[in-house]
């Protein structure tokens, strides 16, 4: 059985080298290639993958326990997170967080995270297509409701934005990867040619470049101090609380580390879509989403020591 070290060194590989890649592209192509690039992985890209993955999984066991942790992750990293912005309000000196859009992103960056784009492929790398269905289950009816439902919300509260409630709610349901998950669930047992399932898993590796050019284009890195809480939130505190409740529960091995990856994902692109559309604070989204995928690398030697086992 490869070692720990064999594991991280075959997971890091393609996963550095794809963003590294990306981010040097985000140099040399055109600027407008990310959003394009991004638009066909929503379009397209994941919603063939979400298909060709469902198609392999195996969705035996209790594996409706993925969305219930994944929604008491969301609301324990909000509830941390409010908790935080309500004792600042009461210090004097901190003025950080004292407007209501830097407070929003605040929020969302501490409870969603990028459990699709980054979180498919080093849960993929790590347990196998196996117990993929886990991490599935966890992004498609958590992350995606947490950030497109409750985030939209809580963005709509903080920031400013004349969208109906009609038209948020055509969003969520317009939402390309809610469909193909329906349409992978209902269509499982149909056969296509190898090739064309050989096609649908590699569309997700585009994600990795696409993550590079996006943080190639980040610049901003005000607003640490409240990085590194809303971070310690979401990437540290939320996955240990939970992962130690999973394993006093009974859920250990593959299925619990997939959970854990899953709840210790750095902060979504999700979230600064959010910010741009309901102009929250930008600078503090972005410097989140940088510090968080490069702190990630560092963080995920812990949570394969903590809840690896039998890996």
């Amino acid at each position: 059985m490869p070692s720990l070290t064999t594991k991280l060194v075959e997971l890091y590989l393609p996963l550095v080298g794809g963003v590294l890649l990306g981010w040097l592209l985000g140099y040399i192509l055109p600027k407008e290639f990310p959003a394009a690039l991004g638009k066909f992985l929503f379009w397209v890209g994941v919603p063939i993958s979400v298909v060709a993955f469902l198609r392999r999984a195996d969705l035996s066991g209790p594996i409706w326990i993925a969305p219930i942790v994944a929604w008491l992750a969301i609301l324990l990293g909000a509830g941390l997170a409010w908790v935080w912005i309500h004792l600042e309000s009461k210090s004097k000196q901190a003025v950080s967080l004292a407007h209501k859009p830097s407070q929003g992103s605040f929020l969302l960056a501490s409870m969603v995270g990028n459990t699709g784009y980054l979180g498919f492929p080093v849960t993929l790398a790590l347990v196998g297509q196996q117990y993929f269905g886990w991490a599935l289950f966890y992004d498609m009816l958590g992350t995606m409701f947490g950030a497109y439902g409750l985030g939209v919300v809580l963005a709509a509260h903080f920031g400013n934005n004349h969208q109906s409630r009609w038209q948020l709610t055509q969003t969520l349901l317009q939402n390309p990867a809610l469909w193909s998950f329906g349409f992978g669930l209902a269509f499982r047992e149909v056969s296509l040619p190898h090739p064309v399932e050989i096609s649908l898993q590699k569309a997700v590796a585009l994600s990795l470049g696409l993550i590079g050019m996006r943080l190639s284009r980040l610049s901003s890195w005000r607003s640490l101090p409240q990085v590194w809480i809303s971070l310690g939130i979401k990437m540290l505190l939320v996955p240990l609380v939970l992962g130690c409740g999973l394993r006093l529960l009974g859920l250990h091995g593959p299925p619990q580390l997939v959970i854990v990856l899953e709840m210790a994902m750095p902060p979504a692109f999700a979230t600064l879509i959010l910010g741009e559309a309901f102009h929250l604070d930008r600078d503090l989204s972005v410097t989140t989403l940088a510090v968080g995928s490069m702190g990630f690398l560092f963080m995920l030697p812990l949570w394969l020591w903590l809840f690896g086992t039998g890996i």
